[in-house]
Protein backbone atom coordinates (compact mmCIF):
# COMPACT_ATOMS: atom_id res chain seq x y z
CA UNK A 1 0.00 0.00 0.00
CA UNK A 2 1.23 3.46 -0.92
CA UNK A 3 0.57 6.46 1.27
CA UNK A 4 0.27 9.88 -0.37
CA UNK A 5 0.16 13.39 1.07
CA UNK A 6 -0.43 16.42 -1.16
CA UNK A 7 0.55 20.01 -0.46
CA UNK A 8 0.93 23.29 -2.31
CA UNK A 9 -2.62 24.22 -3.14
CA UNK A 10 -3.90 27.75 -2.75
CA UNK A 11 -5.63 30.68 -4.41
CA UNK A 12 -4.22 32.52 -7.42
CA UNK A 13 -5.46 34.84 -10.11
CA UNK A 14 -5.90 33.94 -13.75
CA UNK A 15 -2.52 33.50 -15.38
CA UNK A 16 -0.81 32.63 -12.12
CA UNK A 17 1.21 29.55 -11.21
CA UNK A 18 1.28 26.95 -8.46
CA UNK A 19 3.36 23.87 -7.76
CA UNK A 20 1.71 20.92 -6.07
CA UNK A 21 3.77 18.32 -4.26
CA UNK A 22 2.88 14.75 -3.35
CA UNK A 23 5.02 12.96 -0.79
CA UNK A 24 4.74 9.20 -1.16
CA UNK A 25 5.74 6.39 1.14
CA UNK A 26 5.36 2.66 1.31
CA UNK A 27 7.24 -0.39 0.20
CA UNK A 28 8.22 -0.22 -3.48
CA UNK A 29 6.33 3.06 -3.90
CA UNK A 30 9.09 4.41 -6.12
CA UNK A 31 8.32 1.55 -8.53
CA UNK A 32 4.77 2.75 -9.14
CA UNK A 33 3.49 5.10 -11.80
CA UNK A 34 1.78 8.13 -10.29
CA UNK A 35 -0.90 10.50 -11.42
CA UNK A 36 -2.73 13.70 -10.63
CA UNK A 37 -6.50 13.99 -10.84
CA UNK A 38 -8.87 16.82 -10.04
CA UNK A 39 -12.48 17.16 -9.04
CA UNK A 40 -14.52 20.34 -9.26
CA UNK A 41 -17.73 20.80 -7.26
CA UNK A 42 -20.55 18.81 -8.82
CA UNK A 43 -18.29 17.14 -11.36
CA UNK A 44 -16.63 13.76 -11.65
CA UNK A 45 -12.98 13.22 -10.85
CA UNK A 46 -10.90 13.70 -14.00
CA UNK A 47 -7.43 12.77 -15.11
CA UNK A 48 -4.83 15.55 -15.25
CA UNK A 49 -1.41 13.97 -15.71
CA UNK A 50 0.56 10.78 -15.11
CA UNK A 51 4.20 9.80 -14.90
CA UNK A 52 5.96 6.45 -15.12
CA UNK A 53 7.93 5.12 -12.18
CA UNK A 54 11.20 6.19 -13.80
CA UNK A 55 9.94 9.61 -14.78
CA UNK A 56 10.82 9.01 -18.42
CA UNK A 57 7.25 8.88 -19.69
CA UNK A 58 4.41 11.30 -19.06
CA UNK A 59 0.85 11.77 -20.22
CA UNK A 60 -1.49 14.76 -19.96
CA UNK A 61 -5.13 15.62 -20.37
CA UNK A 62 -5.69 17.80 -23.44
CA UNK A 63 -7.00 20.61 -21.24
CA UNK A 64 -3.66 21.05 -19.46
CA UNK A 65 -1.12 20.21 -22.17
CA UNK A 66 1.45 22.94 -22.51
CA UNK A 67 0.49 24.49 -19.17
CA UNK A 68 1.08 21.74 -16.59
CA UNK A 69 4.18 19.63 -16.05
CA UNK A 70 4.38 16.47 -13.97
CA UNK A 71 7.70 15.28 -12.59
CA UNK A 72 9.05 13.11 -9.81
CA UNK A 73 12.10 12.76 -7.63
CA UNK A 74 12.28 9.21 -6.33
CA UNK A 75 15.20 10.06 -4.05
CA UNK A 76 12.94 12.60 -2.31
CA UNK A 77 9.91 10.34 -2.76
CA UNK A 78 7.93 13.23 -4.19
CA UNK A 79 5.80 13.81 -7.28
CA UNK A 80 5.22 17.35 -8.50
CA UNK A 81 2.65 19.10 -10.64
CA UNK A 82 3.84 22.46 -11.93
CA UNK A 83 0.83 24.48 -13.07
CA UNK A 84 1.25 27.66 -15.11
CA UNK A 85 -1.10 30.02 -16.92
CA UNK A 86 -3.90 28.92 -14.62
CA UNK A 87 -7.51 29.51 -15.62
CA UNK A 88 -10.71 29.63 -13.54
CA UNK A 89 -11.63 26.27 -15.12
CA UNK A 90 -8.67 24.74 -13.28
CA UNK A 91 -10.37 25.38 -9.93
CA UNK A 92 -10.79 22.02 -8.19
CA UNK A 93 -9.52 19.72 -5.50
CA UNK A 94 -6.37 18.04 -6.79
CA UNK A 95 -5.51 14.48 -5.85
CA UNK A 96 -2.32 12.51 -6.15
CA UNK A 97 -2.67 8.81 -6.85
CA UNK A 98 -0.55 5.69 -7.29
CA UNK A 99 -1.40 2.88 -9.67
CA UNK A 100 -2.59 -0.46 -8.31
CA UNK A 101 0.59 -2.35 -9.06
CA UNK A 102 4.07 -2.00 -10.51
CA UNK A 103 2.84 -3.72 -13.68
CA UNK A 104 1.38 -0.42 -14.90
CA UNK A 105 3.76 1.66 -17.01
CA UNK A 106 1.30 4.57 -17.27
CA UNK A 107 -2.41 4.94 -16.60
CA UNK A 108 -5.14 7.56 -16.83
CA UNK A 109 -8.31 5.83 -15.66
CA UNK A 110 -9.48 6.36 -12.08
CA UNK A 111 -9.95 2.60 -11.62
CA UNK A 112 -6.29 1.94 -12.48
CA UNK A 113 -5.20 3.81 -9.35
CA UNK A 114 -5.42 2.12 -5.98
CA UNK A 115 -3.99 4.65 -3.56
CA UNK A 116 -5.12 8.26 -3.16
CA UNK A 117 -4.11 11.29 -1.16
CA UNK A 118 -6.50 13.49 0.75
CA UNK A 119 -6.46 16.24 -1.86
CA UNK A 120 -5.39 19.87 -1.95
CA UNK A 121 -7.58 22.75 -3.07
CA UNK A 122 -6.71 25.03 -5.98
CA UNK A 123 -8.78 28.15 -6.62
CA UNK A 124 -8.21 30.38 -9.64
CA UNK A 125 -10.05 33.69 -9.68
CA UNK A 126 -10.67 35.87 -12.72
Amino acid sequence: QVQLVESGGGSVQTGGSLRLSCAFSGRLADSYAMGWFRQAPGKEREFVAAISWSGTATEYADSVKGRFTISRDNAKRTVYLEMTNLEPEDTADYYCAAVRSASYWLAREVDDFGSWGQGTQVTVSS
